[in-house]
């Protein structure tokens, strides 16, 4: 495996790439879509005149506007769904991330905005932007694209599932038989949970959940309270499903079909409103401000705080309306006064407005021809010679490379310390754990056991604080320590520290790692972790545990880099000194993978690099603030997002520095956040194994001709041609060389 690995990771680069100001024509639909294929999609920066060499590095020209790259980064997702190289349920599968994607995005970045406007705040970023203006973009930009999704799903998936026996019956396609089982449904299980609502002077209108599904529904008539027609609010019951799959018996041969709530309820309205016409049922769904805001100078108690916000989150300010296509323009405009919104808020669906509810139906269908292959995760050999993971650990660090590696080693070195009687006390970081997973569960089993454990609890993690909320209570009852971190700084390093006692002497364990603390995720992102025994280095997560939980001033950390202390300011003289190797004639390349690149002045210092002339390849699967390509400032720097199966998270640092190699891997991406208002880490691969596995790794993404995009100078994503050259996806060469079966 590691011989085809390399072979693959040894490709030379593709060197047919899209020339600046030119496009590439649409490819053919896959079967009847008429959707067309974009291979480049723009970042809302306008092309501008080419800077002076000597131009000032932090001239607005020579930055994307970070809101308008997140948006592109979701652009990028929803293309997945008409790239047949992915099984057709994977490709329904990236069609609703994008949903989920854009409501994150409306909720936190497009809310941010608003705020922002409304507090007549005109500040800007790096590029120069207003608020207005990139809301007005983002708007533009944001309903061409849902309206090309609805499209994707009408007019080639839809299609595409119905020819391998997968169907959604619309109400014109019902028989008798499935007509008369829906009403059954309904009578039994829509009816006795469904609150319509009347609208008048005694019934104003209702106060919405965040992201629910409700209908407008015009009356005529009286009722039997004599009241005159008008509208009503119709909320869908959040205890049903939105998607529901048919029995067996009322199914075409052959096929699996199912039937959206939505046309229940639009089947049966009358018997909600007896004696009454109901005129027209129109969806709707409302995305609200869903940023939660926790001053700092005004909380003694963070965990009661989260508590009150998150109920809060549920009813913020409107920030996007999305209403069925036929819904009357007068009824829209209603809705519309009803939140506040303006008509570039208004998002008009030709099909559910909550798509992100469909993902129900990839776990009814048990078709495992439409998704992908399942693989074995690799492990690695150390692991596998060794009874005792302490034995392994302590004979060498290991490195793992997850999804393609298992997660299970990491959860397994935590229960063996937590029945190990020599272990004495056990330190871990928690940012997005469920309650219930094996890492927490092997946490108590220590507790229970008499360890000491402290674990440092992250409650901010964004929409999973109440998960974080209930591990807390479950550890604390348990009889660990439990801690928020520091106030003002979210805790996002990913760390664990183990105390044994071995011969006599307290010997140290830590897992350093880029992803989270999760078996699920760890199935899905890609990720490095370290398990190490190496004295300083333990050592050094002790010092950041320690400065977490108690107080006093900054500790000195011999081989770590943690924000807010050092990371910012060592990975700028990083990149400083390999241009300074560069200028003295020396070979000089650096690599960078994170998910996002938007700190000016970590942008600045790659544009010194390329100006001095340091080969500079970033792989940046998100936003990226960094203009590539501009003669003079970035001409020697190249940027690449890879999208595929997994999603990438690996947060890689490679410095060539004159021969003697540097690789570092983190929890931090390129971003102000990390940098300044985090604790994270990045810790070196000090094994000269491991840091050329890594390198090799990294090799890979940079010669992927299949899941990789290019940005251009003038902000627009290009697929890499691929002409003659054989196909190489980075991801399945990883599987490959890594996994035990794929």
């Amino acid at each position: 495996m590691e011989d085809s690995h390399s072979r693959r990771a040894s490709t030379p680069p593709p060197s047919g790439s899209v020339p600046e100001g030119e496009s590439r024509g649409p490819a053919e639909p896959a079967g009847d879509a008429v959707t067309p294929r974009l291979n480049q999609t723009g970042t809302g920066i306008k092309p501008k005149a080419i800077p002076d060499p000597e131009a000032d590095l932090g001239d607005p020209s020579l930055y994307f506007n970070r809101e308008l790259s997140n948006l592109q980064f979701n652009i990028r997702v929803l293309e997945q769904a008409l790239d047949e190289a992915h099984p057709l349920l994977n490709r329904l599968m990236f069609l609703l991330i994008f949903s989920s994607n854009m409501d994150e995005f409306f909720e936190i970045r497009v809310a941010g905005l608003k705020h922002q406007i409304a507090l007549g705040d005109e500040s800007t970023g790096a590029d120069g932007r207003s608020p207005r203006s990139v809301l007005a973009e983002i708007s533009q930009l944001a309903h061409a694209q849902v309206a090309r999704q609805y499209q994707i799903l009408n007019e080639s998936l839809i299609p595409a599932l119905e020819r391998q026996g997968l169907r959604f019956r619309r109400r014109g396609e019902w028989n008798d038989a499935l007509r008369d089982w829906v009403r059954e449904y309904f009578e039994s299980e829509i009816m006795p949970v469904i609150s319509p609502i009347g609208l008048d002077p005694s019934h104003p209108f209702p106060r919405l959940v965040n992201k629910s599904l409700n209908f407008i529904v015009e009356l005529e008539g009286k009722d039997a309270f004599g009241r005159e027609g008008g509208l009503a609010i119709l909320p869908a019951p959040r205890s049903l499903p939105r998607v529901i799959a048919l029995p067996e018996a009322l199914c075409e041969a052959g096929f699996r079909e199912f039937v959206f709530l939505s046309s229940m309820i639009h089947a049966h309205a009358e018997e909600l409103f007896p004696g009454m016409a109901v005129r027209g049922l129109y969806q709707f769904r409302l995305t609200r401000n869903a940023d939660l805001s926790v001053d700092p100078e005004e909380v003694s108690d963070l965990a009661s705080a989260l508590r009150g916000e998150l109920l809060a989150r549920r009813y913020g300010s409107g920030v996007r309306l999305e209403v069925a296509d036929n819904c009357p323009e007068e009824l829209a405009d209603f809705l519309l006064k009803q939140f506040e919104l303006e008509a570039s808020d208004l998002y008009r669906v030709h099909g559910p407005v909550n798509l992100t509810r469909m993902m129900s139906v990839l776990s009814e269908v048990d078709r495992p021809d439409l998704l992908y292959r399942p693989f074995t995760p690799g492990m690695a050999k150390s692991l596998l010679r060794k009874e005792s993971l302490f034995a392994a650990i302590a004979g060498g660090d290991i490195l793992l490379h997850h999804p393609f590696q298992a997660f299970s080693p990491v959860e397994d070195l935590l229960r063996e310390a937590a029945r190990d009687p020599d272990v004495l006390a056990i330190k871990q970081t928690l940012y997005r754990t469920g309650a219930d997973s094996a890492i927490v569960g092997a946490l108590v089993e220590a507790a229970g056991n008499g360890k000491e454990v402290t674990v440092v609890i992250e409650l901010r993690a964004r929409f999973d604080e109440a998960d974080n909320l209930a591990l807390a209570s479950r550890l604390q009852e348990a009889g660990a320590i439990v801690i928020y971190g520091v106030m003002a700084y979210k805790t996002h390093a990913k760390m664990m520290h183990i105390v044994r006692r071995e011969r006599g002497k307290l010997r140290h364990y830590a897992h350093l790692g880029t992803g989270n603390y999760h078996a699920r995720t760890a199935k899905l992102y890609t990720d490095y972790s370290l398990l190490t025994a190496d004295p300083t280095l333990c050592a050094d997560v002790h010092k950041v545990f320690q400065q977490l939980s108690g107080m006093g001033r900054a500790r000195h950390i011999d081989r770590l880099l943690h924000a807010p202390f050092t990371l910012h300011e060592r990975l700028v003289a990083m990149i400083d000194r390999e241009a300074e190797h560069a200028r003295r004639g020396r070979t000089a390349r650096l690599i960078i993978k994170c998910n996002s690149l938007t700190e000016p002045k970590l942008i600045q210092a790659l544009y010194r690099a390329s100006r001095a002339g340091v080969e500079c390849d970033l792989i940046i699967r998100g936003m990226c603030c960094l203009r590539p390509g501009v003669p003079g400032i970035s001409e020697s720097i190249r940027v690449r997002s890879v999208v595929g199966r997994f999603l990438e998270h690996t947060r890689v640092f490679h410095f060539h520095n004159d021969g003697k190699p540097e690789t570092w891997c983190s929890s931090a991406d390129f971003m102000a956040r990390n940098m300044f208002h985090r604790v994270e880490t990045a810790f070196p691969l000090r094994d000269k194994k491991l840091a050329a596995r890594v390198r090799k790794d990294l090799e890979t993404y940079l010669v992927d001709n299949c899941q990789s995009w290019l940005l251009q100078p003038d902000g627009t994503y290009h697929r890499p041609e691929r002409g003659d050259s054989a196909p190489i996806s980075a991801q399945e060469t990883l599987l490959y060389a890594y996994a035990a079966k794929a």
